[in-house]
């Protein structure tokens, strides 16, 4: 594997919503975001958070919305929204908002105090990060679930290939290569005078997650 980030396209941005790899796809993801953990780590921070984050909390890159429906458990009285470039799920619960649009663009008019994202900020450039980091300004609460790079997680990679779709098998090493390593993610953001704890978790993921005093 790489030493230094590899961006490449993943099969799944390219296929369409009911495509039946795509949909496989997204069926493996529900299987290994449980098995990292990424939602309860998420939903774990906000509750220690909880005080940051009552103009409501806005999900990027937020898919079938199953981050947002698993918050709404914890917090059913604060705003939660999901941006996408997908349309909106059939299934997801209308007490929560729904933005199909680029995540940039949404970022520049949201009112929430609270970001959360899982598997997702990985697919950008430094370059591109950048240009998101001064739209991050506005939050006091970021929590950041990504693909950690390094050689562990893609060996665990390799022990799911033979349980999982062929878009998943393609996507999942394509993830971590364009993963972070500790210390990246919060450069790469710019997150100058915020407060980060940052660790990494055995089963695959850097967590990161930053907040204003």
């Amino acid at each position: 594997m790489a030493i230094g980030r590899v961006i490449r396209r993943e099969m799944l941005d390219d296929l369409p919503a009911h495509d039946p790899e795509a949909m496989r796809s997204r069926r493996d993801l529900r299987v290994i975001n449980a098995l990292m953990g990424n939602f309860t780590w998420v939903s774990r921070q906000m509750r220690s958070f909880s005080s940051r984050m009552n103009e409501g909390v806005v999900e990027i890159g937020a898919g079938e919305g199953l981050l947002c429906q698993h918050l709404r458990t914890f917090f059913p009285t604060i705003p939660l929204t999901g941006v996408d470039l997908a349309p909106r799920p059939p299934n997801l619960s209308q007490c929560i908002e729904w933005e199909q649009d680029d995540i940039f663009a949404s970022l520049q008019r949201t009112q929430a105090s609270a970001l959360a994202g899982v598997m997702i900020v990985h697919h950008f450039s430094e370059e591109a990060l950048s240009t998101m980091a001064p739209l991050l300004d506005r939050f006091r609460l970021i929590c950041l679930c990504e693909p950690w790079r390094a050689i562990w997680p893609m060996a665990l990679g390799q022990t799911l290939k033979p349980f999982v779709g062929s878009v998943t098998r393609h996507d999942m090493p394509a993830s971590i290569e364009a993963g972070f390593r500790p210390g990246e993610l919060s450069r790469f953001l710019n997150l100058h005078g915020w407060k980060i704890r940052e660790s990494v978790d055995l089963r695959g993921s850097l967590r990161l997650v930053a907040w204003k005093e």
